[in-house]
């Protein structure tokens, strides 16, 4: 099957399928008639596989390698359950990090409310960025301002 085709049956776009070629995930025949690259059953499982890997948290570098796995004839089940638990950490520290985030700019919106737009003559950019203080984004909940 073609590009188109795969794509199709796979439920994603033209351009993943040839990005995932490009990067060796993929690796489809060439149609000696014509150049065409060619893609198997073989391609669309590998494919979908990748899709649901990804929808899960692994990176390409980690799908790629569980693929390499596979095509060795190695089971990758042990090394899918450790990479989740590292991809899971990940996504925990992120979302605190998002949290934190969240908290320093209701904090700015905050600080900002009724500030006044202003030219500034000294070089800075924006006054209202110079002059936050993330203090009460950072500070414990229920603690005294």
């Amino acid at each position: 099957m073609r590009v188109s085709d795969l794509a199709r049956q796979a439920n994603t776009t033209t351009e993943t399928v040839r990005h995932y070629t490009d990067i060796g995930l993929l690796q489809p025949q060439r149609d000696p008639g014509n150049g065409y690259r060619q893609y198997d059953r073989e391609d669309l499982r590998l494919l979908s596989f990748a899709i649901k890997a990804r929808s899960l948290g692994f990176t390409l570098t980690d799908i790629q390698s569980l693929a390499q796995a596979s095509r060795q004839g190695e089971t990758p089940c042990g090394n899918v359950r450790s990479l989740i638990e590292t991809r899971l950490q990940e996504v925990e520290e992120r979302i605190q990090e998002l949290q934190a985030l969240s908290g320093r700019m209701r904090a700015a919106m905050a600080q900002w409310q009724g500030a006044p737009d202003c030219h500034l003559e000294d070089g800075r950019v924006c006054g209202l960025i110079d002059a936050f203080s993330d203090d009460e984004a950072t500070r414990p909940e229920g603690s005294p301002a």
